[in-house]
């Protein structure tokens, strides 16, 4: 008879199983691709196999398997599969997955599991760059190629993506500008000048996040500009020496010391390969993109900062006094939780903790800048 510790983990198992597959057999739905939708669904019927492992493990020692109940970040993540389609949430299921690769490291009741969640956090790795090769119109990557870029993905699996960014710039607006309303409703200011603040608050914070994204984005190009030319003319003017570093790049990959000359050899004979290649490979650099474009980045970082910033300034547009500073607190709440719900997954914890953390500190900050704005009143009154 299992113990109780043991009990709990098969079904805390399952439950992870079950939810794995419900997101595999979402994407596999809705997947236009032929291939990887056969991929997914493939994956889906792994995680299906692995939760039938556990299953009989509970019915073995006694215990009933109720139907299961998605978790909130599942019905959140297939809600944004449904709305926002495959490519958007690829990258956070393989940070995921990635992430879960081990997660059956220190059980040794399962061996062959383990290595199924392995090969799943490489097929999604894969996936991932193969669908951005494909955006890009890439030609078909040679087998060196190919190793690169599965191992670029590799190191920057667990690394920002789109829709982390999207949430984090939201909640930077919610958060600064919730502080910053809190401490002048703290003074004993008007209604009208606390909505005026707030707004004004909404207006320069995204600016300065705008102009702050737009000169990031735009100095990381120029370097990434300067850094692949000097490239290009190390190429043309030491080949010899260049190959030489392709070829150890490969050998770092695995490869054997003659295939990797082979290889290295194969890649130099096309200068648009080999620059790409090393720039990937040596610079950490993405040519295709060199870092974004600067004004899209601004844009969308001014529209992320402007919807968080728009909570807790709302209250104030109905309601007076207590009751609107009361509605603010409960709004931004709200917003806190919704970010802490999002960022549940990208961080491995459950739903429910990241609401309630995100709403704690949340509200503490905003305690802290009350408690300041209510002195800084007092003192000047």
């Amino acid at each position: 008879m299992a113990s109780r510790h043991e009990l709990k983990r098969y079904r805390t198992n399952l439950a992870d199983e079950l939810d794995s597959a419900a997101l595999y057999e979402t994407l596999s739905r809705v997947e236009k691709d032929p291939r990887r939708r056969t991929l997914f669904s493939q994956l889906a019927s792994a995680e299906r196999v692995h939760a039938n492992v556990w299953a009989d493990k509970l019915r073995a020692n006694g215990v009933r398997v109720p139907p299961h109940r998605h978790s909130v970040k599942t019905h959140l993540m297939r809600g944004l599969i449904h709305t926002l389609g495959p490519k958007y949430v690829l990258p956070s299921l393989a940070a995921a997955e990635y992430a879960d690769r081990d997660k059956y490291a220190n059980q040794p009741d399962a061996v062959q599991l383990s290595k199924d969640e392995q090969h799943h956090a490489a097929v999604m790795q894969q996936m991932v760059a193969d669908v951005r090769g494909n955006e890009r119109n890439e030609r078909p990557r040679s087998i060196g190629e190919q190793i690169a870029a599965a191992e670029s993905w590799h190191k920057n699996v667990t690394s920002g993506n789109d829709l982390r960014a999207a949430v984090l710039g939201a909640n930077d607006g919610l958060v600064s500008n919730f502080c910053l309303i809190m401490g002048v409703a703290g003074a004993g200011t008007g209604n009208k000048a606390i909505l005026l603040t707030g707004l004004a608050g909404l207006i320069a914070g995204a600016c300065s996040m705008a102009l702050g994204e737009w000169l990031s984005v735009t100095n990381a190009r120029e370097l990434a500009r300067t850094q692949i030319a000097k490239e290009a003319d190390e190429i043309e003017h030491t080949p010899e020496a260049e190959q030489r570093e392709l070829a150890l790049i490969f050998q770092s990959k695995g490869i054997d010391a003659s295939e990797a000359k082979r290889v290295a050899e194969q890649v130099m004979r096309d200068r648009n390969k080999a620059l790409d290649t090393l720039a990937r490979e040596e610079l950490g650099l993405d040519p295709a993109e060199l870092g974004g474009n600067p004004w899209t980045a601004a844009g969308v970082s001014f529209c992320l900062f402007s919807l968080g910033a728009i909570f807790p300034a709302m209250p104030f547009l109905w309601a007076r006094g207590t009751p609107a500073i009361l509605q603010c607190v409960a709004l931004s709440a709200f917003g806190l939780a919704a970010v802490g719900v999002f960022t549940s997954l990208f961080n491995g914890r459950s739903a429910a903790f990241s609401a309630f953390r995100q709403i704690v500190i949340g509200l503490i900050a905003a305690a802290f800048t009350f408690g300041v704005g209510r002195l800084l009143g007092v003192s000047v009154s």
